[in-house]
């Protein structure tokens, strides 16, 4: 529930708007999930789609970009129950020019909380994945309640006050949904898939499903942003801009109805804090145990050591995996200390994967027309580049920082793509995969590193010529490693392997062409495309790749494979009826 005050810091007022935005473009890209999910159901699906439309380069890239975001959702929600505990529980958090950071004791405190997700999932998944889903209902119920009692006590010149609707400008009603943890909300419509098959009319009920859990829950986030923003009792020195500094940043509807002055809120905000630790923890150990299944998934392709498929005996877990993931889990710690600095990244990382959906979806009606589609999306040629682009404006709108950092660590992870497949399933020489794997890390790394300390995070503000020379550089260097390195390898691969690396240009060029102009843009560092330009320069960027990604598009082995496993699965279903 830290989203609300969030995104109220952020866009004021407007961030009612931003809800409902930034799920509509969820809902976009939703739907070309619903059909390649009915036609191609994987377990591990939202990995394992990009190898069929791309191969195992783009497709690596993507997996370990979902990662990323799996790996560092239980400790963003660490936060979140830190963050609420902080109520009680002093010395967890102190402030950091501006920001509301974890202590070293509140790291520890992290890390434990870590640690529980782990033993929870060695010991305990099969109880807690049903009491999940009561936790489901209560995530549901509470939030209405919530709702009802605080627009009770609506002020509506809090609507209009310190500032007006738009205090912070028109643009940050778009920045607050990568941000503010908005998109974040909204990334788990995939379950609305995952039972697509039990469906008697997938026609029917897939899309009904999809668009009804995500419609849902653009209502219940909106009400709930109106209530908070209506509910506000100003503290002294408070506004739109410093709310999650406040003590409002804490706790945000449990500090509202305490405030209230009636007993029956007060009394009711104990119910709310009690789901506040439990809905983070939920989400918290689902992802733990996710994050080591994607690990297990990756390395069973061939990516990543085959230590990590060993299975625990008694409990049948990849025990391997599970303690690998929570170990990486725990380093997010140090570079995104807090709740608001985090899910900017986690957003971004994972809006990175799913804008795939509309580009292969195109992709397979193109190379597997044949396939039997369950459910099969209208106008899919219009939805398609809409979600695309839209989904990628989102990554646009979190800022050339959270930007920076998501790109460059997606890029830090491709160098064990030379080190562990390349030389065994491409027939790459190890001289030339390791030395390619070294110098992308050291280089990438160095640069990530000297923005991170000279250009973006400096104690001096001020954005010099100097300053902006040095990111361009960095940038303009990495354009010209990534590029010669992957045309490089499509070189010295044989012809079957061409295409691997051939049609992983387009994604290089979205993240290059992304950052130039962010760091320009009204999200940037130096502003010299004010926004909407900036925004509507990047509509058109996009529209361009996500025709060069079209065209990149192609059938590969595992397609072709997938394919013949789906008719084989058609005719037996076909037999049996």
């Amino acid at each position: 529930m830290l989203g609300g005050v969030a995104a109220a810091d952020v866009a004021g007022p407007a961030s009612i708007i931003s809800w409902i935005i930034g799920g509509s473009i969820v809902l976009f890209i939703a739907l070309s999930f619903a059909e390649i999910t009915g036609a191609l159901p994987k377990s591990g699906s939202i990995v394992r789609y990009p190898h069929y439309a791309y191969g195992g380069y783009v497709g690596y890239i993507m997996g370990w970009a979902y990662l990323l975001g799996a790996l560092t959702v239980p400790a963003v929600e660490s936060e979140a129950i830190l963050s609420y505990a902080s109520t009680y529980v002093k010395g967890l958090f102190h402030t950091v020019n501006g920001v509301s950071v974890l202590t070293p004791v509140g790291i520890l405190y992290g890390i434990l909380l870590l640690v529980a997700f782990f033993l929870i999932n060695w010991f305990g998944i099969r109880f807690f994945a049903k009491f999940n889903t009561v936790m489901t209902w209560i995530k549901f119920i509470i939030p209405i309640f919530t709702f009802a009692f605080l627009f009770f006590i609506l002020n509506k010149s809090n609507f209009v006050s310190h500032g007006g609707f738009f205090p912070q400008g028109i643009g940050s009603v778009f920045y607050a949904i990568p941000t503010a943890g908005i998109v974040f909300s909204f990334l788990g419509f995939r379950q609305a898939l995952n039972f697509g098959g039990e469906a008697k009319n997938p026609q029917r009920d897939i899309p009904i499903a999809t668009i009804l859990s995500i419609v849902i829950a653009i209502g219940l986030y909106t009400m709930l942003e109106i209530a908070f923003i209506g509910a506000l009792k100003w503290p002294n020195g408070v506004n739109w801009s410093n709310l999650t500094t406040s003590s409002l940043g804490s706790a945000p509807y449990f500090v509202e109805l305490q405030n209230a002055g009636i007993a029956l809120f007060g009394a009711f905000a104990y119910f709310l804090l009690i789901s506040a630790f439990v809905s983070p923890a939920g989400t918290g150990w689902i992802y733990s145990g996710s994050s080591a299944r994607t690990l297990y998934g990756i390395a069973a392709d061939g990516y990543y050591p085959m230590g990590l498929l060993k299975i625990h005996k008694k409990t049948k877990i990849p025990y391997v995996a599970l303690i690998t993931s929570t170990l990486l889990g725990m380093i997010f710690f140090l570079p995104f200390p807090s709740w608001y600095l985090f899910i900017g990244f986690i957003s971004s990382s994972m809006v990175l994967t799913y804008l795939m959906g509309p580009v292969m979806l195109m992709t397979f009606r193109k190379y597997a027309p044949n396939l039997q589609r369950p459910f099969k999306l209208p106008y899919a040629s219009i939805i398609s580049p809409i979600g695309f682009i839209a989904g990628a404006l989102i990554m646009y709108w979190s800022g050339i920082s959270t930007l920076t950092m998501v790109f460059y660590t997606v890029l830090l992870g491709v160098p064990v793509f030379y080190f562990l497949y390349a030389p065994q399933k491409l027939g790459l020489s190890k001289k030339f995969a390791y030395t390619v794997g070294v110098v992308e890390f050291v280089i990438t790394g160095f640069i990530l590193v000297f923005n991170y300390l000279f250009v973006l995070y400096p104690a001096s503000k001020e954005q010099t010529v100097t300053k902006t020379i040095a990111f361009l550089t960095g940038l303009a260097l990495m354009a010209a490693l990534w590029f010669t390195f992957t045309a490089l390898t499509a070189s010295k691969v044989s012809q079957k392997y061409k295409t691997l690396f051939t049609s992983s240009y387009w994604l290089f060029g979205m993240f290059f062409a992304t950052e130039v102009v962010s760091y320009f843009g009204a999200f940037g560092m130096n502003t010299l495309i004010p926004f909407p330009w900036d925004t509507v320069l990047m509509i058109g960027v996009y529209l361009v790749i996500y025709f060069l990604a079209l065209r990149a598009g192609h059938k590969t082995e595992d397609l072709e494979v997938a394919i013949e496993e789906a008719g084989k699965t058609n005719l037996v279903e076909t037999e049996n009826i």
